[in-house]
């Protein structure tokens, strides 16, 4: 498995809002699809700043690769 750690360290901060994890993944993730998984319990773990719904990097990225195959 290819490892995804080049996502972490392009992204200019330490947690991605899941309306931008569009350009966090280059598309291949979408919001919804992501909201989606969260509602079922299948995301990542999650944390709210206000009204937004944000995963830390990390996590998200080892999330990501769990998925991978």
């Amino acid at each position: 498995m290819k490892s995804l750690a080049h996502l972490a360290a392009r992204w200019p901060s330490t947690i991605v809002a899941r309306r931008k994890i569009g350009d966090f993944t280059g598309g291949a993730i979408s919001p919804k699809t992501l909201a989606n998984l969260d509602s079922a319990g299948e995301g990542p773990p999650r944390l709210k700043i206000g009204r937004q719904t944000c995963y830390p990097v990390e996590t998200l990225v080892a999330w990501l690769e769990k998925r991978t195959s």
